[in-house]
């Protein structure tokens, strides 16, 4: 039986604040304890606040802020001698650097993050950095390697009752067995996460999975009932005040348009997600909302020879981030227009 959703990235004082909080006011709320902290001369309470200014800073796209932010939590924690505080703040910077396509200094931060928590006994933290090695993983593609673990953590978040754990890994899972063309375990598994994440109250997640089910229905043909989905989940994004969800949210409606001929919506969702996700310095994102822009292009006459060479410059960028399944999309979208890489027939 799962309780109510929680938010353990709020801690100290600021351990009231809901989940579903307004990014905006849980920023201010936690500068203002910032200062209070720090007036008091409260390391641990300094570490707490700076840990919730960083992630309300690192989900409104604000990434200079957010770095700052996590690293000054680090410090005040390291100067508290807290472990489970030195945890979540690197868990912070690691969780940054994935979001900003840095994914091996994610890595690193984030395995440093879990060894923190083991030594300091923060069971929770551990959980959560490992579950951000897991995604790094399974954004780059990477799914014989993090498959495992991200059972391992489901279970053990069903074990405790976790539901915003549980729907992080549900999701997770499902986007791997989406990815891999298993349809019908991944619609399960999304429609599982959204009815979790309602019954904990846990917005965000539920956003997120109803993202997951409107993909499925889409890549099945069920255009109508994906668009209603986005708009639904798309409130959720917008009442929080979650950016990147909101870019994503974007994109996958212009690849909603695009399965269904609908080019024109297509770019027109694509460029708007693309200039979200360029503020907020995403390059994983601004990348996908690229290729999708290409392609929509390409199917309203965009001359093949430039769509060939901007699709051989995405494909250096993916492979650069090392997103290989990402990279290996820039090779399908090339089989289905009918390109080849620029300089291919040279080489030959």
């Amino acid at each position: 039986m799962y309780g109510k959703a929680f938010a353990p990235e709020y801690r100290g004082s600021l351990g009231d604040l809901s989940v579903n909080a307004s990014l905006e006011e849980v920023l201010a709320k936690a500068t203002e304890q910032l200062r209070r902290a720090e007036r008091g001369g409260s390391d641990l309470e300094s570490a707490h606040a700076g840990l919730a200014v960083a992630e309300a800073s690192r989900r409104l796209g604000r990434v200079a802020e957010a770095e700052r932010a996590w690293k000054d939590s680090y410090r005040a924690a390291r100067r508290a001698a807290d472990l489970g505080a030195m945890a979540w703040a690197v868990w912070s910077g690691g969780t940054l650097a994935r979001q900003r396509g840095d994914l091996a200094l994610a890595r690193r931060w984030l395995a440093t993050a879990a060894e923190l928590a083991e030594r300091g006994g923060d069971i929770v933290a551990r959980g959560y950095s490992l579950a951000g090695l897991a995604e790094t993983g399974r954004i780059q593609g990477d799914y014989q390697a993090v498959g495992e673990l991200h059972e391992k953590l489901l279970a053990e978040a069903r074990k405790r009752g976790e539901a915003r754990h549980t729907v992080w890994a549900l999701e997770g899972i499902a986007q791997m067995h989406r990815n891999t063309g298993s349809y019908d375990t991944a619609l399960a598994m999304f429609e599982e996460a959204a009815e979790i994440a309602g019954r904990a109250d846990d917005a965000r997640g539920r956003a997120w999975a109803l993202r997951g089910i409107a993909d499925v229905r889409s890549a099945r043909g069920e255009t109508e009932p994906a668009l209603a989905l986005l708009s639904e989940a798309e409130a959720a994004c917008r009442e929080m005040r979650l950016v990147s969800a909101l870019a994503y949210n974007h994109k996958m409606r212009g690849n909603v348009f695009f399965r269904a001929g609908r080019y024109a919506e297509a770019k027109e969702a694509y460029a708007g997600a693309l200039e979200e996700f360029l503020a907020m310095d995403e390059p994983r994102g601004a990348a996908l909302a690229r290729l999708g822009l290409v392609k929509s292009r390409a199917r309203l006459g965009r001359a093949a020879e430039e769509t060939a060479a901007e699709l051989d410059e995405l494909h250096r960028t993916l492979g650069g981030i090392g997103l290989m399944h990402a990279r290996d999309m820039v090779d399908k979208a090339r089989a289905e227009l009918g390109l080849t890489p620029v300089g291919a027939a040279a080489a030959c």
